[in-house]
């Protein structure tokens, strides 16, 4: 495995579909590009790491009168069709890495002796509120880690600015044309803020060129 990853952000029916149950619009139109992305890494050996939602109707995000900012519809229920991962995202051999605490050491192990994918569940919108991804984050200790999906001013967000907190000297880069924001000029918002802190804005062609050789310098 190479030291760049591709982090693959709820790339889950009831997002990426428009009969989803929390469609972020226009998301299907991505979809070309995130199959590309997700052949190229299986081609060259670079690992996907991906979240996706695993919700019940008790969550604490969950709500019948949502706000659309930390509350949100019913989604991704446990079992239910919306829950999947879409096919053109599917991952190779995954890690599934569950949000209950697992001993460090432990968990370093078992990632270090994982070849294949790597899928964090989540019962809210940041991926880190799962305390064992910082753990697998300082075990593959990427170089570089670029980041896509759904949705760029919830999900995307809280990923992108929790690694920017805990990575700070790892390139960090986010497809622009392989994500989609549920208010688009939020997400514009967003992308410019990050690339003042050192995010690269890239697009998929960018992505696609990647190579290990990329992450072999740490951001400074």
């Amino acid at each position: 495995m190479t030291r760049l990853i591709f982090w693959d952000v709820d790339t889950q029916y009831d997002f990426m579909r428009a009969d989803g149950r929390l469609y972020v619009p226009d998301a299907e139109a991505i979809i070309p590009n995130l199959t590309a992305l997700t052949a190229r890494a299986h081609a060259q050996g670079i690992r996907i790491v991906a979240s996706a939602d695993d919700h019940l109707p008790d969550d604490e995000e969950i709500s019948e009168y949502p706000d659309l900012k930390v509350t949100f519809p019913p989604h991704c229920l446990r079992g239910s069709p919306g829950q999947a991962k879409i096919p053109e995202t599917s991952l190779q051999h995954p890690l599934l890495i569950e949000p209950d605490p697992v001993d460090p050491a432990e968990l370093r192990r078992r990632v270090g002796e994982h070849e294949g994918d790597v899928l964090f569940k989540k019962h809210w919108f940041d991926v880190f509120t799962n305390p064992n991804v910082e753990h697998v984050l300082d075990e593959i200790d990427p170089s570089a880690i670029v980041v896509y999906g759904v949705a760029l001013d919830v999900c995307v967000r809280y990923a992108v600015e929790g690694m920017l907190v805990r990575r700070p000297r790892t390139l960090l880069a986010v497809v622009a044309d392989a994500t989609k924001a549920i208010v688009p000029s939020e997400g514009d918002v967003l992308l410019s803020s990050w690339q003042e802190r050192g995010v690269s804005s890239i697009v998929t062609a960018d992505a696609l060129r990647m190579r290990d050789t990329i992450a072999e310098e740490p951001h400074t």
